[in-house]
């Protein structure tokens, strides 16, 4: 399965040269990457980005990423995926820009569930 991070432009600019992402400030203050899945990443969105500009969304292969990932318990029940460990870029499958929409909202890509 493919699960996705939002994540501003800069950062993964700064994870390409480094050869492997970190995470964002609130992934680092919870000792953990987020992530969503495809039912989840527009809700997280709307929640977490709405209005910023230069963000950019990066496609994951779940299975790359072994028993550092794990689905745990967060809003509303749901399960999210979240990483205990760097995100290697080996496990990308694809980096595409979200667009801002004139509502503050973003234009997502096709999404792979």
């Amino acid at each position: 399965m493919t699960i996705y991070k939002i994540t501003p432009k800069a950062s993964w600019q700064a994870a390409e040269a480094e050869g492997r992402f970190t995470g964002a400030p609130v992934d680092e203050a919870d000792g953990f990457i987020h992530f969503s899945n495809a039912a989840q990443v527009k809700e997280t969105a709307a929640k977490h980005f709405v209005g910023q500009d230069d963000l950019l969304l990066v496609a994951v292969d779940e299975v790359a990423l072994g028993a550092a990932l794990r689905y745990e318990v967060s809003r509303g029940g749901a399960l999210f995926p979240h990483l205990y460990a760097s995100l290697p870029l080996s496990a990308v499958m694809w980096v595409k820009p979200l667009a801002l929409q004139a509502d503050g909202s973003h234009a997502f890509p096709d999404l792979d569930a």
